[in-house]
């Protein structure tokens, strides 16, 4: 089932988990040792010593949405709502990615809507997807899309929104080297994209929660 929702997404695959699918910690290893070297750096020195083994660490905890299935974090639902059926809105969910082309940070924060159909998650499963995805090499139109696509996909809520900024260090850190600059992306779903006025509530709570 994973693999069906997975698709609807627009997900890729996760790595494969056998040997022979995937490097070795000792590979990976090396591969920082390699690229130490080709900046002019002596991995052999003091300071360096320990550094291939941290980074490689460090990437598991960092890209570890790989390993992980939002779907499974979205899967226990609750029904006793007690009749509620208006939006549920989660803002300034913080999260830290990595661009796909230089593999650099991404700092941001997400805002999450949705409009129950009978039933409602926890919200801290709502942040776990957020987590998720982020943990992944990304794009923040993709990123957007795939938090969308995933919590209509497995809630089958009747609409979803999204709000995502973010800083990205390429553009910081390297190249036009703006900081500060901070790139909004949107994606609406049901009710949401097809009525403006529940855009333009979602809109007016993650910016100020009590104007409704």
């Amino acid at each position: 089932m994973d693999a069906i929702f997975r698709k609807a997404a627009g997900l890729p695959n996760p790595p494969a988990a056998t040997p022979s699918g995937r490097p070795t910690q000792a590979e990976a290893e090396a591969a920082v040792s390699t690229l130490l070297r080709w900046i002019g750096e002596n991995p052999e020195r003091e300071g360096l010593i320990d550094t291939p083994r941290r980074v490689a660490k460090a990437y598991l905890e960092m890209f570890g949405g790989y390993a992980q299935s939002p779907v499974e974090e979205l899967g226990t639902t609750f029904e006793e709502v007690a009749g509620f059926d208006d939006m549920v809105v989660m803002r300034d969910i913080q999260f830290y990615s990595h661009c796909e082309h230089h593999m650099v940070p991404i700092i941001g924060k997400a805002h999450v809507g949705y409009l129950p159909d009978g039933r409602v998650v926890g919200l801290s499963k709502i942040a776990r997807v957020v987590d998720i995805f982020a943990q992944r090499l990304q794009t923040q139109e993709a990123l957007t899309a795939q938090i969308a696509n995933t919590i209509q996909e497995v809630l089958n809520p009747r609409g979803v929104a999204i709000v995502i900024e973010a800083e990205h260090m390429c553009m910081a850190m390297r190249g036009i080297k703006k900081q500060g600059s901070r790139t909004l992306t949107s994606t609406f779903t049901g009710a949401y994209r097809d009525n403006a006025e529940e855009q333009v509530r979602f809109m007016s709570m993650i910016r100020d929660p009590g104007k409704l």
